[in-house]
């Protein structure tokens, strides 16, 4: 493999190098540093929200949602062809946090939220919505402004939605604890941002130095392998804030994260670099990403995710992850 090879695949410039030891030590101290950081994070959201009198759930949407690293990776797929990985982190991404990350985190830390019905509908909404770029051979450009707008209009929508919605039980002592330092928290809550996407690139680093001499496809690689290792922290964040009793800040960050993957992180893929669809993606991994969000909207809408739902999350990953072994 020449140079130009190895820098067409995220990270794989230093695999070649990097011995298994080397790999569990990164995932291990990257496992850590995001544990670390998300209870700074979380510190962060709630003061952000108590500061600008909004719920705890609308600034978790917001900022935990997004995912800088998801969209590097992304985009760097898109313009180098990549387009299992490029869609990967999209379909694959949000079919994780919803099937692995949400499941997972609820047979350890049962979630407890109740969300506006609007809200929990926009889940399944931008999944299905996610299809209209990959009905084409390649992703036309003006499907990505489409998502794009309606990224907007779903913020928009949450946030008014949102307004004077009592999310958890303990939302009035929390709002009680407001006057604190908008500066500060902004700091606390961008802090964490930083160096939980420094924790979440050792964490893909180690992960994926540990399957790189493993030989696999392109689309288990993009589609399940790549997203994985991206988004393996993602569990974590949603089982420390359920644990602590803010429930509304995971469900927040499970949805917020959706509409980014499926609505902004897609929209700029398909408006700044096209790639061409493979017929996996139209046959398998869109199919099972709405089956994940109308799983997950069925139990958000009940207020309670728990070790039965997240058992049946879980397994709903596992299937898809065996599938992708199958067919390719």
């Amino acid at each position: 493999m020449d140079d130009r090879r190895r820098r067409s695949v995220p990270l794989a410039s230093y695999h070649h190098r990097m011995t298994p030891l080397l790999a569990i030590g990164l995932f291990v101290v990257g496992v850590v540093i995001v544990v670390v950081a998300t209870e700074r994070l979380l510190e962060g959201i709630v003061d952000v929200a108590a500061a600008l009198r909004i719920a705890p759930f609308v600034a978790s949407v917001i900022l935990s949602g997004l995912e800088a690293e998801n969209i590097a990776v992304g985009l760097a797929a898109g313009q180098r062809g990549q387009s299992e990985i490029a869609l990967g982190t999209v379909f694959g991404g949000a079919t994780f946090l919803l099937c692995i990350a949400l499941g997972v985190g609820a047979l350890i830390a049962p979630l407890h939220a109740r969300l506006p019905r609007g809200v929990v509908l926009l889940v399944p909404a931008a999944a299905i919505l996610a299809g209209l770029p990959i009905a084409f051979g390649e992703t036309p450009r003006w499907t990505g402004v489409v998502l794009l707008a309606a990224f907007g209009f779903a913020l928009a929508y949450l946030v008014r939605a949102s307004r004077g919605h009592r999310f958890t039980a303990d939302d009035e002592e929390r709002g009680a604890e407001g006057g604190r330092s908008l500066g500060r928290a902004a700091l606390v809550t961008a802090g964490g941002i930083v160096v939980i996407a420094i924790g979440g690139e050792l964490v893909a680093v180690g992960a994926e130095g540990l399957i790189s001499t493993v030989g696999l496809s392109a689309g288990l690689v993009g589609m399940v392998i790549t997203p994985v290792a991206i988004e393996a922290e993602e569990i974590i964040r949603q089982v420390i804030p359920a644990r602590r009793g803010y429930g509304d800040v995971s469900a927040g960050n499970a949805v917020g994260t959706v509409l980014y993957f499926t609505l902004c992180n897609l929209g700029l893929i398909v408006l700044l670099t096209p790639v061409a669809v493979p017929d996996a993606v139209r046959i398998l991994d869109w199919p099972f990403l709405v089956l994940a969000a109308i799983m997950a909207a069925v139990f958000l809408l009940r207020g309670h995710v728990g070790r039965v739902g997240g058992a049946i999350l879980a397994g709903l990953g596992m299937l898809y992850g065996a599938l992708h072994i199958v067919r390719f």
